[in-house]
């Protein structure tokens, strides 16, 4: 008798189970049942093989899923306020995306002006009820970055272009010094800032003099353009890329990447918003959330590197450590981490104005 009722509860449990999902899948549908627009505003090209790309991919990647109609303004720069504007008034948006951090004030005082509209900002540090801002902790993967070119230099001379001296470029740079230091003590990392996120000539200019002023053999880089990898090819120099894998453009010469995903993180805030279940806030996305990784390894880096790598992003998933734990010294020799301590989210989001030992800035 005692095994009859436990297989009629059993039946009965599957069967609720069922019935929830198949109610589940039915709100779903009722949910996506009418198309969503959703306004992305680029200050680059949704097609530049890099930052602005991988936005313009992951929302593309959602389309169908959840009924959207991605509506795109690219190369917008600065003051995009009336680009806003155009989306919601004219296209019906009623998410809007932006890419970069320069688009902040803006996104700030649209959310306050459209309340019934929702708001995503990549790279921002706003919120409010119906605007959130996000980033992942690319600085994970520049330290990953940094374990490959440490070990595949020959000289231990490492390049780095780099868009802007704020917090999250300063946190790249040091992350990877930090990532190229674990594995080569001597390894050096010389910086020039080209003072764009997307312009080809800065870029091409830093680059260019990077490798005339010192016998770098692999350089990587914080900007959207990809003249750094085609002069590094020119010049049979190693590179490592950022944002979107591009092994495919220069192989003789690329070796890995760090990768944005933005999907996972897309999906679920644009789900929320359809839902009316969006709650604004400030998010830092790290590697175990899948936001961002280390592309795949060409050829060109060998077994033990990558042996390396894999030990260190397993401990950085695993929240066994994380780049900046003490002890960490500055390039003028200042402790600046004591053993033991950790830096704080919010000295890696706005206090870092340092360089970690083994950097140099060019002027």
């Amino acid at each position: 008798m005692r095994k009859i009722l436990i297989l009629v509860s059993l039946i009965f449990a599957a069967a609720v189970a069922g019935i929830l999902m198949i109610q589940d899948q039915q709100a779903e549908e009722d949910i996506t049942a009418k198309t969503t627009r959703v306004g992305l505003i680029l200050n680059g090209s949704h097609a530049d093989r890099n930052y602005n790309q991988t936005h313009f991919e992951a929302l593309q990647s959602l389309q169908q899923d959840l009924n959207l109609k991605v509506i795109y303004r690219e190369n917008v720069h600065d003051e995009c306020y009336d680009v806003i504007k155009e989306l919601i008034q004219e296209e019906g948006c009623a998410i809007i995306v932006a890419s970069s951090l320069e688009f902040g004030e803006n996104m700030e005082k649209a959310a306050a002006a459209y309340p019934n509209v929702y708001f995503l900002h990549a790279a921002g540090m706003g919120e409010g009820s119906n605007l959130s801002s996000f980033f992942g902790r690319m600085y994970q993967a520049r330290y990953l970055a940094g374990i490959v070119a440490g070990m595949e230099t020959t000289d231990g001379e490492l390049g780095y272009v780099a868009a802007f001296p704020i917090p999250e470029v300063i946190r790249g740079i040091n992350a990877f010094a930090l990532g190229a230091r674990s594995v080569r003590s001597d390894a050096k990392v010389y910086v020039r800032y080209c003072h764009s996120w997307t312009e080809d000539e800065p870029a091409a200019d830093a680059c260019v003099k990077l490798l005339d002023a010192h016998p770098i053999d692999i350089i990587t880089m914080h900007t959207d353009s990809l003249m750094p990898h085609k002069i590094a090819e020119s010049r049979g120099v190693k590179s490592i890329g950022y944002n979107k894998d591009n092994h495919d453009l220069f192989t003789s010469t690329y070796l890995t990447a760090g990768e944005w995903n933005w999907q996972v993180y897309y999906r679920r805030q644009i789900w929320d918003c359809l839902r009316g279940k969006f709650h604004g806030k400030h998010t830092w996305v790290g590697m175990e959330d899948g936001i961002v990784k280390l592309s795949a390894f060409s050829n060109l880096v060998r077994k033990e590197t990558k042996t390396a790598v894999e030990a260190a992003n397993y401990r950085l998933v695993s929240r066994e450590q994380d780049v900046f734990y003490g002890p960490i010294k500055d390039n003028q020799g200042n402790m600046r981490v004591e053993a033991g301590e950790a830096m704080s989210d919010q000295a890696l989001l706005n206090k870092f104005d340092w360089y970690v030992e083994g950097v140099s800035v060019e002027q």
